[in-house]
């Protein structure tokens, strides 16, 4: 196993405790699928909880950090210049529809710089996480980009409106972190999509970097309407040539 910081270890304990609650209530949520009230309330529930998790284990430890979470916005601490920044449920709507498919997102800004990242997929157990210059992993194996050189034969992840004419083999997946691990594992080639919020996309900035993935320029300062557009070095033009017709 690599060597993980001090933050990295404190990020990866508190999203397997708040995943126990995530695996539950999903299960939960299948049942409410055939329910009259439906699995709405619920969910925002889950989320909740779980975002409360994680603020409780994160804040044991560095009590000082601020955070800025999907549910509750930015909570100031005395130390503003390194921020927690969570996604307790990215891809919600999955969730809600009883779709395997979301995760546990959180990042670590330090000094306007995304320093750590971690993505938990707890329904297939894969851990992504990644920090500055030091590579990235999932379950603690090193990823890579994609190598792939025939945009033809790439595949895309994307829900943006802007984009959707495009003659990329692309699909929608409902989940911005996860689409982001992804293009870093190599899963997918490249990822693009416009009005997302920092904490969607925050942990996957950092994991597509450190697997030698290109982005575009992020503006950290931003919470929200962020664009991203990330794939491996080896199609980044073509994609961008592509993207830019549309």
């Amino acid at each position: 196993m690599n060597s993980i910081s001090a933050n990295l270890n404190i990020m990866i304990k508190a999203s397997e405790k708040a995943s126990k609650f995530l695996i539950r209530d999903f299960g939960e949520v299948e049942n409410l699928q055939v329910s009259v009230k439906g699995p709405l309330d619920f969910v925002t529930n889950t989320d909740i909880k779980v975002e409360k998790i994680l603020i409780e284990e994160l804040t044991k430890s560095k009590k000082n950090f601020s955070i800025l979470s999907e549910e509750t916005g930015l909570i100031k601490n005395k130390d503003n210049k390194n921020i927690w920044i969570i996604d307790p449920i990215d891809g919600t709507s999955n969730f809600l529809h009883g779709i395997p498919h979301f995760a546990i997102s959180i990042a670590l800004q330090s000094e306007n710089e995304i320093v750590s990242g971690l993505i938990f997929d707890p329904i297939k157990n894969e851990m992504f996480y990644a920090e500055k210059n030091n590579g990235s992993y999932l379950n603690n194996k090193r990823i890579r980009v994609s190598k792939k050189k025939d945009i033809n034969k790439c595949l895309f992840a994307t829900s943006g409106k802007k984009f959707k004419d495009t003659d990329l083999h692309n699909r929608k997946s409902g989940s911005a972190a996860l689409d982001l691990a992804y293009v870093a594992a190599g899963r997918y080639d490249g990822y693009f999509q416009e009005n997302l919020n920092l904490w969607d996309i925050a942990a996957g900035l950092i994991l597509v970097k450190e697997a030698g993935g290109i982005l575009n320029e992020v503006d950290l300062t931003k919470n929200e309407n962020l664009e991203i557009i990330a794939s491996s070095p080896n199609i980044n033009e073509k994609m961008l040539e592509k993207l830019s017709k549309f």
